[in-house]
């Protein structure tokens, strides 16, 4: 390549996957690419030590393809440690898929994705996330085994949205009765930002138990009628991140705790939906804890989606689902009590449960 044409954004992508900070040791990475469909997706496994890797397949329109692959590789690195930390027996994955779900989602582009999960024989099972509905799931399920939150009446256990709002809540609540002294949500203001599947759900639950509720969101039809239906407050300031808040709930795409946003939060406690909240894990996540503000780590208390799925491969009912993502609560309170012992932040305590779990089972395996 002539020096002279290359720009310091194509210098740091000399070395695209392995030299990427999001690598993090992937064991595969598949790029997928269909002429007919239009289909251009990517596939990430993380980590398969604990079973095969599950993880929601994610349809977005990413302004580059590097934007997709760093997408795909926090994600199912994510997925990795948040069915470690919940106990579940399986390993990390996800997908994204470039474009635009409304416009260019189709029933065969659909199909010929699951024809690409079916090719890795079970290394990957995916499941719905942002973009994806229950329905597209069931036209993968056409075409390949390998993949979970099926609808209801074909066996599986539908949209994951509501239990992963259920399992942020208890999160929330956890992370209130650490900060606050108590885990009622009444009288609180709490920030939702981001009022899709989970968040409405959340806003529901917060709204029936009497917190005083903002939210935000880019789609102002949506916002409208989310606020009208549960007599919300709509977000009309400037600042979003200084916003006079008790909790702040991220429940839209990640990494909203950044350089610029870290330093304006007001709100005591950060609990939300949202994967890959800290732009930068160890930094932001130390200014936070610098600053006295909780963060519920974000893999632990929106775990509810995969307890969900998992339920399908697991053969266990909604009531069974349900007490696994209650049980988030109590998970939160362990790991910000263990942060609190080792003098670490929240999320480099859950972060080191869910790797003894994982370096434990790579032990048992090896002496199989």
């Amino acid at each position: 390549m002539n020096a002279a044409f290359t720009t310091a954004k194509e210098l740091q992508k000399m070395d695209p996957v392995f030299g990427q900070l999001s690598f993090d040791d992937h064991e595969q990475i598949v790029f997928c690419n269909d002429k007919d469909t239009g289909l251009k997706a990517i596939i990430g496994i993380h980590n398969s030590v604990m079973g095969p890797a599950l993880g929601g397949t994610r349809m977005f329109n990413y302004a580059t393809e590097w934007d997709a692959l760093n997408d795909v590789l926090r994600l199912s690195r994510g997925m990795t440690y948040k069915a470690a930390i919940t106990g579940l027996n399986i390993g990390g994955g996800k997908a994204v898929i470039w474009g635009d779900a409304k416009t260019q989602k189709t029933p065969a582009l659909m199909r010929k994705f699951g024809e690409f999960v079916h090719s890795l024989s079970g290394r990957y099972i995916t499941a719905e996330d942002v973009g994806m509905e229950t329905s597209d799931m069931d036209i993968v399920r056409d075409v390949t085994p390998y993949v979970t939150g099926i609808s209801e009446s074909r066996g599986g256990a539908g949209n994951p949205s509501p239990v992963t709002a259920y399992g942020v809540y208890m999160g929330m609540k956890a992370a209130a009765k650490h900060q606050f002294g108590s885990d009622v949500l009444a009288g609180k203001k709490v920030l939702v930002q981001g009022i899709g599947h989970v968040g409405e759900t959340l806003v529901d639950y917060l709204t029936k138990e009497g917190a005083l509720v903002t939210i935000a969101d880019i789609n102002e039809e949506k916002l409208y009628q989310v606020g009208t239906k549960y007599n919300a407050q709509i977000f009309t300031g400037e600042d979003l991140y200084g916003a006079d808040v008790d909790i702040y709930a991220p429940c839209a795409m990640g990494a909203t705790i950044n350089d610029s946003t870290v330093h304006k939060i007001k709100a005591k406690v950060i609990a939300g939906a949202a994967n890959n909240q800290l732009a930068n894990e160890d930094i932001h996540g130390a200014i936070l804890q610098e600053r006295g503000i909780l963060y519920a780590p974000d893999f632990l208390i929106n775990a509810g989606g995969i307890i969900n799925v998992y339920a399908e491969l697991a053969h266990y009912g909604k009531e069974e689902i349900m007490r696994r993502t209650e049980n988030i609560y109590n998970t939160t309170l362990e790991i910000i009590d263990y942060a609190v012992a080792k003098g670490i932040t929240t999320h480099q305590a859950a972060l080191t449960i869910a790797q003894n779990r994982i370096d434990q089972r790579r032990i048992e395996n090896r002496n199989k």
